[in-house]
């Protein structure tokens, strides 16, 4: 079997993350690494938080911390958020670790050395009341296009339009507020994308096809319009430090690397990280160098950071000239909206993940998201569309088959799985038709096809609901005892295999449907095809309980509650 390394878009520390960034890149890899597991992969899965940057160095100011606290603390806050998503990552690093710095130092370093980084001279604003440079977002004032007067000095929130410090009306330091602000000369590190272009164009050439449309178009895009040198390096307190032995004069001014130089590297880092805590067992190079023919690299990301993923790093990894791991396979996700709006961290708008674990348990929105996944273009999130398909989806189509099945069973037979007669023409039936979804479903799983993958998992589920409205037990034991008994033992050989085949998507609920069985045996991970079409996998006699309802009928009282607290309208 393939090994398999996946990383997902690190989320940035600040602030817990709202659903948009959960579906469009750690959901989705979460459930991909499951799915691999249990079919019997090797797996590697991870992730971490992206510390650097003014964004966090802002937001320790505003809580009075110290960055590094601050990014501790951070941390463990969205950590617990993902562990009550159930994401099963192999290891969650930081991008402020001490591997991360060795090896981010190490790639410039050799970017140095190959003849991909200059040191130019560059005018930048300066704050004597500071007394330090401030990079674009220690910059605020008035944006000129719109009048907004909260605007960075990169980008105007209200209207998106990319600015530079020079073009904000009234500027001032966003560290004192001071509006006594020059502009000087300072020297900062380039790296000459410019120069790599090239070689960009052709490791993408060699791999688009197998991409979908969405990242191999905004990759062509870039490089249709050209690479150009961009600087690594910011006046920053909080970062991967240039290194001195390289460049003595900009070390000494403390210079740091730039947060999306220093972040795509973490994704080594932590997996440096993942193995310095078990060095004996664990082999972080394998993973990454000399690894072209022994690893299949798949990377999940939102549209936004497609760009760094499929042209900035891979230029970064070629300049460095060494056999680093370069990605097979880029998953990308456009937007998922709120009410047909952007979700914004910022602005409090939408529904952020820990909000969405304190209404409802984690699979409701574990299945949910996925099943509506913005792969081919942006999807929007509705309470109205929410609760439709909780209700249907979930509650109907998989919760009550469960309940009654096993409810209707344990009445008339008993706790243990009834014999019943031998399987006859609709059992044939049925066992053909599951095995052909069950094709389905792991075709489009192996696909990264997320919303198909989703139909077929939930036409599984119907076809045992169409099956028991054909055999109708309730009706059928009235004149056929054994003809009922094997209807229930079929239908309980479903959810035995729901419960295995549903798990990357809803673990916490598919560890319910498994332990309803008491089989001292059941270590199976996966449901064969002539599994499938049997059905015999829990046999006549097992002992089985009624779990607890697994999925609760939202109400129109819930829907207008969560829009009260959230808001429900159209952007």
């Amino acid at each position: 079997m393939a090994r398999h390394l996946i990383t997902s878009a690190l989320p940035y520390i600040n602030g817990i993350k709202h659903l948009g960034n959960m579906v469009g890149s750690m959901l989705p890899a979460d459930v991909y690494s499951r799915y691999l597991r249990q079919r019997d992969h090797e797996v590697l899965y991870i992730c971490a938080t992206d510390e650097h940057g003014t964004p966090a160095e802002l937001a320790a100011k505003e809580l009075g911390l110290p960055v590094d606290a601050f990014c501790a603390q951070a941390h463990d806050a969205q950590k617990a958020v993902y562990d009550g998503f159930a994401l099963a990552f192999d290891y969650f690093g930081r991008s402020s670790s001490a591997e991360n710095r060795d090896i981010t130092q190490h790639f410039a370093r050799k970017l140095n050395e190959n003849g991909f980084i200059e040191e130019r001279a560059i005018r930048q604003v300066y704050s004597p009341a500071d007394g330090r440079f401030l990079p674009d977002r220690y910059v605020e004032g008035t944006c000129p296009h719109c009048g907004y007067d909260k605007a960075r000095g990169d980008q105007c929130e209200n209207c998106t339009r990319v600015l530079d410090p020079t073009d904000l009306i009234n500027p001032r330091s966003a560290i004192s507020g001071s509006t006594e602000l020059e502009v000087r000369e300072t020297k900062h590190l380039f790296l000459l994308q410019s120069k790599l272009q090239h070689e960009v164009e052709e490791w993408v050439a060699r791999h688009e096809q197998d991409w979908p449309q969405l990242a191999s178009s905004i990759a062509r895009k870039w490089l249709t319009e050209g690479l150009h040198d961009r600087a690594i390096t910011r006046d920053l307190d909080w970062g991967v430090p240039v290194p001195a032995d390289t460049w003595p004069e900009l070390a000494a001014e403390g210079k740091v690397f730039y947060v999306w130089f220093d972040a795509p590297i973490e994704y080594i880092g932590a997996t440096k990280e993942w193995a310095d805590q078990d060095p004996e067992n664990r082999d972080w190079k394998s993973w990454w160098y000399e690894a072209d023919d022994t690893v299949r690299y798949t990377q999940f990301m939102a549209k936004d950071n497609v760009p760094f993923h499929t042209v900035m790093f891979p230029a970064t990894e070629l300049g460095v000239r060494e056999p680093w791991k370069k990605v097979d396979y880029v998953k990308a996700f456009n937007w998922l909206t709120y009410y047909g709006g952007k979700f914004s961290t910022s602005q409090k708008r939408g529904v952020f993940t820990d909000q969405a674990l304190d209404i409802l348990p984690a699979d409701y929105w574990r299945y949910f998201l996925i099943a509506n996944a913005p792969e081919s273009d942006d999807s929007s999130f509705t309470w109205e569309h929410f609760t439709a398909t909780v209700n249907k989806d979930l509650a109907d189509t998989l919760g009550n088959f469960v309940n009654r099945v096993l409810s209707f069973s344990r009445k008339r037979f008993g706790d243990e799985v009834p014999a019943g007669g031998e399987p006859g023409e609709a059992e044939a039936r049925l066992g053909e038709e599951i095995a052909g979804l069950l094709a389905e479903y792991e075709t489009q799983m192996e696909a990264l096809q997320f919303r198909k993958a989703a139909a077929a998992l939930r036409a599984l589920w119907s076809a045992g609901n169409s099956y028991l409205e054909e055999k109708a037990p309730w009706l059928e034991i009235k004149t056929d005892k054994d003809g009922a008994a094997l209807t229930l033992r079929t239908a309980m050989n479903l959810i035995h295999l729901y419960a295995v085949v549903s798990e990357p998507f809803i673990p916490a609920t598919s560890a319910a449907m498994r332990a309803a069985f008491a089989l001292p045996d059941d270590t199976a991970t996966w449901i064969t095809q002539e599994e499938a079409k049997s059905l015999t996998t829990v046999p006549a006699g097992t002992p089985f309980t009624v779990p607890p309802v697994l999925f609760a009928k939202l109400t129109d009282e819930d829907l207008e509650t969560y829009k009260e607290r959230f808001g429900g309208t159209e952007a």
